[in-house]
């Protein structure tokens, strides 16, 4: 994960804080390329920081983690206490091709473009490949993939969340791998939101909108 200063995002004021998700980037990327993710999740109520350090709350707390930072999230996640993790584009399975990294991270021409003209990012960091074997934690864990992901298997990401004592696998249709940022980006907080709200029922309970 490229090093940055953290970013934080915060409710408007006179909105209820309703929890606080801390958000961790992945390989070549800042905190900053999250502002879309992170404005919707604060107009939600949500309490928004990339500093990895700052889980104090307000409760629940939620790591919400891309690449390589949601196999960090998973890792802080079966050592600390938090409520969940939220992972997105988990890197498992054999890399993919890498001779056109923007293509293969998200077809949003608005990101593609964001990318393209920011010089904090830091291209080439998809070659390396992801380390080491993944936490599986005992908190609820929702697992995010694109279906046209060529950096990480979406089947890989999907046998993975069935070992999950609490895991729920949600595969987005024509998703690449930045699928927080991709196309779909709303559709993708929306069931990040809805995960969030289901977590402050109470996780016994159903959840709330299913088709």
């Amino acid at each position: 994960m490229t090093l940055a200063a953290p970013v934080r995002w915060a409710p408007a004021d006179g909105v209820t804080v309703r929890g606080t998700v801390v958000l961790l980037p992945g390989r070549g990327e800042h905190p900053a390329l999250y502002r879309r993710l992170g404005a919707r999740l604060a107009f939600d109520g949500y309490r928004v920081t990339t500093d990895a350090a700052d889980t104090a709350g307000p409760a629940p707390v939620v790591l919400l983690g891309h690449d390589t930072g949601a196999a960090q999230a998973l890792d802080l996640a079966a050592r600390s206490r938090v409520a969940a993790v939220v992972a997105s584009g988990l890197p498992l399975g054999a890399p993919g091709d890498w001779a056109d990294e923007l293509d293969a991270r998200t077809a949003c021409p608005v990101h593609r473009a964001l990318l393209d003209g920011d010089d904090r990012f830091a291209p080439g960091e998809l070659r390396t490949p992801a380390v080491g074997p993944v936490a599986e934690p005992a908190v609820p864990v929702l697992v995010l993939h694109g279906e046209a992901d060529r950096v990480a298997d979406p089947e890989a990401a999907r046998a993975y969340t069935a070992k999950l004592p609490h895991g729920r696998f949600v595969l987005v249709a024509g998703g690449r791998h930045d699928v927080l940022n991709d196309v779909d980006h709303r559709s993708v907080a929306a069931e990040v939101v809805q995960f969030l709200e289901w977590l402050r029922a109470g996780a016994s309970t159903p959840a709330l909108v299913r088709g």
